[in-house]
C-alpha cells in the first residue's frame, strides 16, 4: 500500500538530503510573509509523511481538524459539563484511532490466546484488520492531545489559525518520531518571526551530523558488527558475547533513539525553532528515577503531567502511588508497541521506579565510591530492561537469559565491534562542554574549511546510508 521506507525521505536518506535544502532554499524565499512561511512548512512536513504512505495523511489532518474545531469551542465555552464533554471528544478520537491502528490487533491476538488457555474458541482471525501502522501516530496524536488538555486545563490560549495549528501537528523534523512538543513551546514561536542567525544554523547543522553520527556510524554499525546477529541465534555464543551484546543494544537503541531527536531538533533551529532537548546522557543516572528525566523526556514528562499526576501522583497513600507507577509505566511500554514484551518492559519499569522511590528515602553517608556504584548498578538495570524491550517472545528471551548465566568464556565479537562500543561508551561519558566547545571553535573556522567539512560529511554519511536500517521507532 503505496510508498516504502526505502522511497522514504528518513532522516538517514540520501532523499533527505534533497529534501532539506530545498525546503530550506524556499524557506528563505518566503521568509519575511508569515502566511507563505507558514504554508509552506506545513506543505513540506505533509510531502515528507506521505513519501511513507500518502493515504495515511487524512489520519493527521483528521486528528488535527478534530482538536482544532474542539480548540474553537473550548475557547467559547464556560460551563464546565460542557468543556468536560469537548475534552472527552478529543480523547476519544485520538485515542479511538490509536487503539485502531495500532492496539485492535494485539487485544484481537491476546484475547484469541486467552480463549484458547481456557479450553474455548479462540478463532479470532476474522476481527483482525489489515491496515498498516501510520508512522508517527503515536507521537503527533501525544502531541495534538496535549493542545487540548491544556487548553481545558486553562493554562494556553486557543488558537484559531487553522494552518499553525496544522503546522504544530505535523512539523515535519520531529513529525513521525519525536520529541513530543506541548503547545505552549511550539504555538507562541509560530506567531512571531522565527529566530534565524548564522549561530543558530551552525549549531542546528552541528546537531544534524552529530545525530547522522549517532545513527548511521554507532547504532547501525553495532548493530551490523555483532549485535544483530547475537540477538538472532543466543545459543551460539558465550556469556561473555551475550553480556557485550547487551552493552552493544544499549548503546545501539540510545544513539539511535538520540540521534534522531538531534537531528530533529537541529532541523528546527536551523528553520529558527526551538525544540526542547530529548535525551541528557541517560547511562550516567543514579537510579532509575533520574533516567527517566533524562531519557526521552519529552515522552516521560508528557506520561507525568497527563497520566501519572492525574492518577494522583504521589499525593495518594504509599499503595495508590505504588500503583500510579506502575499503571503510567505498563502504559508507557505499551505506548512503544502493541506486543506483551513491551508491557513487560514497562511493568520492569515500574517495579524499579517503586524500589527506587523507596530506596531515595533509605538513609546513606555520601561519597564518591557509592556514587560510582548506584551509576553502575542502575546502568546495568536498564542494560537488562532492553533485553525485554528487544526479544518479543518468550522462548528466545529465556535462551538468552540461560546463556548468559552459563557464566561461558568465549570472545566471538570482532574488534571493530568493540572500537565502535568504546567510542559509543566514551561520546556518551564525555562532559557535554567538550562538544560544545568543539562547537565554537569549528564555527571560527573560515567558511571554506568548514563547507569541505559539511560536503565530506555528506559524502560519507550518503555512502553509509545506503541499506541503512531505518530508526527502530519506525521499525
Amino acid at each position: 500500500m503505496g510508498g516504502e521506507w526505502g522511497r522514504t525521505v528518513n532522516f538517514n536518506s540520501v532523499q533527505f538530503l534533497v529534501f532539506f535544502p530545498v525546503v530550506v532554499f524556499l524557506y528563505a524565499l518566503v521568509f519575511r510573509k508569515a502566511r507563505a512561511r507558514h504554508g509552506l512548512l506545513l506543505l513540506a512536513s505533509y510531502v515528507f509523511y506521505m513519501s511513507w504512505n500518502w493515504r495515511y495523511a487524512g489520519l493527521i489532518l483528521f486528528s488535527t481538524s478534530v482538536d482544532y474545531l474542539v480548540g474553537l469551542r473550548l475557547g467559547g465555552e464556560e460551563r464546565h459539563r460542557v468543556r468536560r464533554g469537548y475534552l472527552v471528544l478529543s480523547l476519544v478520537m485520538n485515542l479511538g484511532l490509536l487503539a485502531f491502528f495500532k492496539y485492535h490487533n494485539f487485544f484481537v491476538d491476546s484475547t484469541g490466546e486467552l480463549l484458547r488457555l481456557l479450553g474455548l474458541p479462540g478463532e479470532l482471525e476474522g476481527l483482525r484488520h489489515g491496515f498498516l501502522l501510520p508512522v508517527g501516530i503515536s507521537f503527533y496524536t501525544f502531541q495534538s492531545l496535549s493542545y487540548t488538555i491544556d487548553l481545558y486545563r486553562g493554562k494556553i490560549p486557543v488558537e484559531r489559525d487553522f494552518v499553525r495549528f496544522a503546522l504544530y501537528v505535523a512539523f515535519f523534523p520531529q513529525l513521525v518520531a519525536g520529541p513530543i512538543v506541548r503547545a505552549a513551546v511550539f504555538l507562541p514561536q509560530l506567531r512571531r518571526t522565527p529566530k534565524v542567525s548564522e549561530d543558530r544554523v551552525h549549531s542546528g547543522m552541528a546537531l544534524m551530523f552529530r545525530g547522522l553520527f549517532k545513527k548511521v556510524v554507532l547504532a547501525d554499525l553495532l548493530a551490523g558488527l555483532g549485535v544483530d546477529a547475537v540477538f538472532a541465534n543466543p545459543g551460539d555464543f558465550s556469556s561473555f558475547t551475550l553480556l557485550m551484546a547487551i552493552y552493544g543494544y544499549s548503546f545501539q537503541i540510545y544513539n539511535d533513539f538520540s540521534g534522531y531527536s538531534d537531528i530533529a531538533i537541529g532541523t528546527a533551529r536551523v528553520l529558527g525553532f526551538n525544540i526542547p532537548e530529548n535525551f541528557n546522557r541517560p547511562y550516567l543516572s543514579r537510579n532509575v528515577r533520574e533516567f527517566w528525566t533524562r531519557w526521552h523526556i519529552s515522552l516521560s514528562s508528557w506520561l507525568r503531567d497527563y497520566l501519572y499526576i492525574p492518577l494522583g501522583g504521589s499525593r495518594r497513600s504509599p499503595a495508590r502511588v505504588r500503583f500510579n507507577l506502575m499503571a503510567t509505566m505498563v502504559l508507557g511500554g505499551l505506548w512503544h508497541g502493541a506486543a506483551v514484551n513491551f508491557v513487560l518492559w514497562g511493568f520492569w519499569h515500574g517495579i524499579l521506579l517503586v524500589l527506587s522511590r523507596g530506596a531515595s528515602k533509605a538513609p546513606g553517608p555520601a561519597s564518591a565510591t557509592r556514587d560510582l556504584w548506584q551509576r553502575v548498578a542502575c546502568f546495568h538495570l536498564i542494560a537488562v530492561s532492553w533485553l525485554l524491550f528487544r526479544i518479543s517472545d518468550f522462548p528466545s528471551l529465556l535462551a538468552y537469559l540461560s546463556g548468559l548465566f552459563r557464566f561461558s568464556w568465549g570472545v566471538e565479537l570482532s574488534g571493530a565491534f568493540f572500537l565502535i562500543l568504546g567510542i559509543a561508551a566514551g561520546a556518551h561519558f564525555t562532559p557535554k562542554g567538550l562538544f560544545d566547545g568543539a562547537q565554537e571553535r569549528f564555527a571560527a573556522a573560515p567558511v571554506p574549511a568548514q563547507a569541505v567539512v559539511y560536503a565530506g560529511l555528506i559524502l560519507l554519511f550518503s555512502g553509509l546510508s545506503f541499506g541503512a536500517p531505518a530508526f527502530i521507532y519506525f521499525q
